[in-house]
């Protein structure tokens, strides 16, 4: 386990960014997480957002506003982020069954209050975002080449022990 997880971050400025808009359905016949890789917000909604552009192959870290992963519950939503290296998605709140289901995949699903998130936003005018996520101390990074910003956040101790294990099979083998 890492307990620091980051890179750079991609800004989604939109609410209610659903499930079938993270990972649309006709893919969920695929067969392995690898195969989904490519659709990776294929049907996203955003003016200006382009699924296959150079800023979505290099996002390590998404930050976005509230309630993300609504819409049907589905595995495939946080398994498209992991193909393609996307471990930490930041947000005012999130869809409770996306959330978790973040965790148990090992991956971080950080809440915000909306007026930090509104300074991560501005902090993107300056320039690309690189965000670091220090899970022990709780702690994100957030800086371009002239600004710096840190935040704390909250975890659970069972999500906490979730992260630490790498996720839930890792964390049900080391028990059981």
């Amino acid at each position: 386990m890492s307990d620091h997880f980051g890179g750079p971050a991609l800004f989604l400025d939109r609410s209610d960014i659903n499930t079938d808009e993270i990972i649309p359905a006709k893919y969920l016949t695929e067969i392995s997480k690898e195969a989904l890789k490519p659709y990776c917000l294929e049907d996203l909604s955003l003016e200006g957002f382009d699924h296959q552009s150079e800023a979505m192959a290099q996002a390590r870290v998404i930050v976005t506003r509230k309630n993300f992963g609504c819409g049907s519950s589905r595995e495939h939503a946080p398994w498209v982020f992991e193909v393609n290296d996307i471990k930490v998605v930041i947000a005012e709140s999130f869809a409770r069954i996306f959330r978790q289901n973040m965790y148990n995949c090992g991956m971080m699903a950080i809440e915000l209050a909306a007026p930090e998130l509104d300074r991560l936003f501005e902090l993107a005018e300056y320039g690309q975002v690189h965000i670091h996520i220090d899970v022990n101390r709780r702690q994100i990074n957030a800086e371009t080449h002239t600004k710096r910003l840190t935040f704390n956040f909250d975890i659970t101790p069972f999500d906490m022990a979730l992260v630490n294990a790498g996720g839930w099979i890792n964390f049900v083998d080391t028990r059981y």
